[in-house]
């Protein structure tokens, strides 16, 4: 069983969630979810459920129209957002279906071996497995620690533990986490609350929860955030290889114009088939949205058409700041 968290709000992606939530926006002519399911589908995944609160229509949407065959979807809308945790609470029925789960965030592009970590979480006899990536980019989102044998000793700043074996060893947090049908219970009083701060560091803390990690490092993993419009235009313009979808953007990519065929001046654009784009528009470094229209004369520069609006989101790369880096992506 798996759960894919699509229930946020997007308030660091506004204004482009003013129109869909953020698993919903396209990259490179495909929603972000799709890309997800796609590769949960391509590690024998049969059975997914989402969580839904903000835009939930433009989720159900975009699954509807791409997703793989055979995969079956189930849907949980929450009428109040519940958070990561009260998310998996609410899922949890869905989740005890099978020794164990899987549950990961909807708003990145992702390609792991999700069969050899789902094997080395059930041999490690774990109640809980996050999995962390060796990535410089651990000094802006934050990095969670463990010792040498693999278990949770620190989220953030905070320790949970005063007892470490050895060394401590750090890593980016994907957002992917195993869990084993008895780790889900002992639930905090509060209808929402956070999966690692609220639930699972005061169970680490008592010992009630064996929580420790699995590493992959940048040449066996692919980890880009789509949560910031930065990120967003980013994973656009300079799209990851996915190995499990098979690897370079023209393999994966959606119904996008070819740069041959773009109107002259938008070459550098990623630019959806059915789009309208005046012969004299001018685009540099942007993302036109499936049904939109740009008018005749317009001239913009790295921001998104999303309908028939035009939201700057950046003068230059720089202005992304380090957040936005991306080792290892291809132009």
């Amino acid at each position: 069983k798996r759960q894919i968290l699509a229930a946020g709000l997007g308030t660091r992606m506004r204004p482009l969630t003013e129109f869909r939530a953020k698993p919903a926006l396209p990259v490179q002519g495909r929603p972000v979810i799709s890309l997800l399911l796609s590769v949960l589908a391509q590690h024998g995944i049969r059975d997914v459920l989402i969580n839904l609160h903000h835009r939930p229509d433009s989720i159900r949407s975009a699954v509807e129209r791409d997703h793989p065959p055979g995969l079956a979807i189930h849907w949980s809308e929450e009428e109040q957002p519940l958070g990561t945790g009260g998310g998996i609470r609410r899922a949890a029925e869905f989740l005890r279906a099978a020794p164990h789960c899987l549950v990961l965030a909807g708003d990145m592009l992702l390609d792991l071996d999700l069969t050899a970590l789902a094997d080395r979480h059930r041999r490690s006899g774990r109640d809980v497995t996050l999995v962390l990536r060796e990535d410089p980019r651990g000094a802006d989102f934050g990095t969670i620690g463990v010792d040498e044998r693999g278990s949770l000793t620190r989220i953030g700043r905070r320790i949970l533990r005063d007892d470490a074996h050895g060394k401590e060893r750090e890593g980016l947090f994907t957002s992917v986490r195993f869990f084993a049908r008895e780790a889900l219970e002992g639930w905090p009083s509060e209808e929402a609350f956070e999966d690692l701060r609220d639930w699972l560091a005061p169970r680490v803390r008592s010992n009630k929860t064996r929580v420790g990690a699995e590493f992959v490092g940048p040449q066996d993993s692919v980890w880009e955030p789509v949560g910031t419009p930065c990120e967003y235009l980013a994973a656009n313009l300079a799209p990851p290889e996915l190995p499990s979808l098979g690897g370079a953007v023209e393999r994966w990519r959606g119904a996008l114009r070819p740069p041959a065929s773009a109107a002259p001046g938008t070459a550098s654009s990623v630019i959806a088939r059915n789009a309208e784009v005046a012969l004299d528009a001018r685009l540099e470094e942007c993302v036109v949205w499936d049904r939109s229209r740009v008018p005749a004369g317009f001239v913009g520069h790295r921001g998104v058409f999303a309908g028939d609006t035009f939201h700057p989101l950046g003068a230059t790369a720089a202005d992304c700041g380090a957040r936005s880096a991306r080792p290892g992506a291809t132009s």
